[in-house]
């Protein structure tokens, strides 16, 4: 493609955009459009079809490792940004509608922010809910990263964040990145002690979530809380 075609092929995908949002579009297209972002004048549908390929799918690509996206030919520095712009954008908008919003009317909302932030991790991460007596979010905080065993996640420390931050009531999350989200034995004896901590200061822990791919498992639903 010469410039001027290139030119008009990205302004018929905004103005697609503009119409009638990502409804229609291959997974490619919205690719393309995201590296379009760093490099406006440079044809980006090989580099975004390539990259589909290699990774799978568009959550694959936005996923995906900064230096494993640049070794696609067409995908640099300045595209990557395209890309990582736009997934820390939507993580930043799913946590901002859940900030002092109702639990347990948000449910459904907490659950899907911590999908989209867990469930591709190939590490375990530990996340902090603060809730006010309201039940209300006041934040979301990632506390702890690695295998998560008993000696790992520490109590004293989820206590001290708690009174930092004036909380009321607390939930818990972390990742299985197996993609089993069944408890194991360090997931119940943490969530134990983690009880047990809170609840010396009377902080109450409302729940501990499981994120496993799309799964989740909740302590609370199971009667474990």
């Amino acid at each position: 493609m010469n410039t001027s075609k290139n030119d008009g092929h990205r302004q018929r995908l905004r103005d697609k955009f503009l119409k009638s949002g990502l409804d229609g579009f291959h997974d490619y297209e919205i690719i393309e459009l995201l590296l379009t972002l760093g490099t406006p004048r440079t044809d980006c549908k090989k580099p975004a079809k390539d990259a589909l390929k290699q990774f799978g799918s568009l959550k694959g690509v936005l996923e995906a490792d900064p230096a494993d996206l640049k070794s696609i030919k067409g995908i640099g520095d300045k595209n990557v940004f395209g890309l990582k712009i736009a997934q820390a954008v939507s993580r930043r908008y799913l946590a901002d509608r859940i900030v002092d919003a109702d639990f347990v009317r948000s449910s459904d909302e907490v659950i899907d922010y911590l999908r989209h932030n867990l469930r591709d991790k190939s590490r375990e991460v530990f996340i902090a809910i603060y809730l006010n007596g309201r039940n209300q979010v006041i934040k979301m905080e990632e506390l702890f990263e690695g295998t998560l065993t008993t000696s790992a996640v520490y109590p004293r420390e989820v206590v001290k964040r708690a009174l930092d931050h004036d909380a009321a009531a607390l939930v818990f999350a972390h990742n299985h990145p197996s993609g089993n989200p069944n408890p194991s034995e360090d997931d119940l004896s943490i969530t134990k002690k983690l009880k047990d901590a809170a609840e010396a200061i009377d902080i109450s822990i409302h729940d501990h979530l499981i994120i496993a791919g799309n799964e989740v498992y909740s302590f609370a639903d199971h009667g474990m809380l």
